[in-house]
């Protein structure tokens, strides 16, 4: 079958109830030649291309895997949501002249919801800041009272109410989510376990959970961890012609999955805990730039993924680690070997003769 949107479903749940080897196919590597198409012809195409064994097999993960991914990537939509609609209360807010996001760094937290609160329930009128502002808040309060100097019509008033209530709302939704993605991947334990030695997605439980929706806990239907990246979306296209490198974009794929990847990469390359990832990125930053590095980091964590996934072990840097011998040998003036050490971090001092 031909993988276009969710049309394919369907037909697939039926076939998959009475145990029949489906092989979905991308249309990217169907597609015939332009011109004279039609869909039977299309049909007869691919039967073609099958029984040529040309066709590439889709990933299709099993059944309950399929429902956690739904549920997470229906939470990653319910996320959207929420930020689009504070941004449009946020609006509200600055063409009402409340300036609360120069005062709070989270315009929805505890000290700023109540002031909005009081702002809505009290439009126009002057009030005192202090008593809804947290202790725990460094800014003063003279540049927060500055902050709530405006005034908010009746129609801004109605609309940033209606979003306060659509954020609270889609919260709860998104609680409840997160409720019964928690109830589907009690079973995979084992696996989100080995998943959060990994650096990154120790800390937020539903990271390691994405992960796991996204590709499972079976690493036999990617023979290489090559084959996982390449999967993912996050190494370089093959598209040269003549010994000419045409493009090394990366691909559309992994719309999902490569963002969770990209966050954690951002964070690893700050950290000083994992010098296998920031020696990496700054060498290949500098090279090649930020954007670049930051998917090289993400491959190295799904080849790591794949790894303690096939070996059943924990994450361990040894492997990053290794010291590779140079073949080439490299000759070094004093001043060149100076500096090297220099920007090792090895401090040279001259050395003192004694006294005699």
């Amino acid at each position: 079958m031909e993988s276009t949107g969710k049309y394919w479903i369907p037909v697939f749940n039926v076939l998959e109830k009475n145990n029949l080897w489906v092989t979905l196919s991308h249309p990217k590597y169907t597609k015939p030649q332009k011109g004279n198409k039609t869909d039977r012809k299309d049909a007869k195409w691919i039967c073609d291309l099958y029984m040529c064994g040309m066709v590439k097999p889709s990933f299709i993960p099993p059944a309950d895997i399929r429902q956690l991914r739904d549920l997470v990537r229906y939470r990653f939509k319910l996320t959207c949501m929420i930020t689009g609609e504070k941004n449009r209360a946020q609006n509200c807010l600055t063409v009402s002249n409340f300036k609360l996001d120069d005062v709070f760094s989270d315009v929805f937290g505890k000290s700023s919801r109540s002031i909005t609160e009081q702002i809505l329930q009290h439009p126009g009128e002057t009030f005192d800041v202090a008593p809804f502002v947290d202790g725990r808040c460094k800014t003063p309060i003279e540049e927060i009272q500055a902050a709530v100097d405006g005034a908010i019509s009746t129609e801004q008033a109605v609309k940033l109410r209606q979003c306060l209530n659509h954020i609270d709302e889609l919260k709860k939704h998104q609680a409840e989510i997160e409720r019964e993605i928690f109830r589907l991947s009690d079973k995979y334990e084992s696996v989100l376990n080995l998943i959060r030695t990994v650096p990154g997605f120790d800390k937020n439980p539903l990271t390691a959970i994405q992960v796991l929706s996204e590709i499972g806990g079976d690493m036999s239907v990617f023979p290489t961890a090559k084959n996982l990246v390449s999967w993912a979306g996050c190494c370089p296209r093959n598209d040269q012609s003549n010994h000419k490198i045409k493009s090394t974009r990366i691909s559309r794929a992994g719309f999902y999955f490569k963002p969770v990847l990209v966050q954690v990469a951002n964070a690893l390359i700050k950290s000083k805990k994992h010098p296998e990832f920031t020696t990496r990125y700054r060498r290949i930053k500098a090279r090649r730039g930020h954007k670049k590095a930051v998917i090289a980091i993400c491959r190295m964590i799904l080849t790591a993924i794949w790894h303690i996934l096939t070996d059943l072990k924990p994450y361990t840097p040894e492997g990053f680690l290794e010291s590779r011998l140079v073949n080439d040998s490299k000759v070094l003036t004093t001043s060149q070997a100076l500096n090297l050490l220099k920007q090792r971090g090895y401090v040279i001092k001259d050395d003192t003769v004694p006294v005699t």
